[in-house]
């Protein structure tokens, strides 16, 4: 009924933490001056916290929005106040905030922590030593 609220509401909480994050780190980037920064950019082979951050929010706003497509189809959510049928009789809002607490909370849970299987993936190949080019023969 309202499940794909929770993915949506940390979406939110996420794209504005990944936006504050890049910022923190472009200004870190602009105080590194000269031919140090240059060095200490080409050297680093990391991916930014903000784009990993971004991961995370792209994966929720793709399940909320694939969510909300899905209630929408199944006339659950409707372009007309209050919007999620559930919520016109009490009984139904009951129900609603029960899936709500269940469903799209173990839904948010689950992408997280793929989210954090593919940071730690990530983690680990950054620390890998860079491995020489092999020239093909022609």
């Amino acid at each position: 009924m309202a499940c794909f609220v929770v993915p949506a509401a940390e979406a939110v909480v996420v794209t504005v933490a990944a936006y504050a994050v890049k910022k923190t780190e472009e200004k870190k980037t602009v105080k590194l001056a000269g031919e140090k920064a240059s060095a200490l950019i080409e050297g680093n082979q990391k991916i930014a916290w903000s784009r990993k951050l971004r991961w995370l929010s792209w994966l929720l706003w793709g399940g909320a929005l694939l969510l909300a497509y899905e209630h929408v189809w199944h006339g659950e959510v409707v372009p007309w106040f209050p919007f999620l049928t559930a919520a016109e009789n009490p009984a139904d809002t009951a129900e609603m905030l029960h899936e709500m607490s269940t469903v799209g909370v173990t839904m948010t849970v689950l992408v997280t922590l793929v989210w954090l299987g593919m940071v730690g993936v990530s983690n680990h190949l950054e620390k890998l030593p860079e491995q020489p080019k092999k020239m093909s023969k022609a």
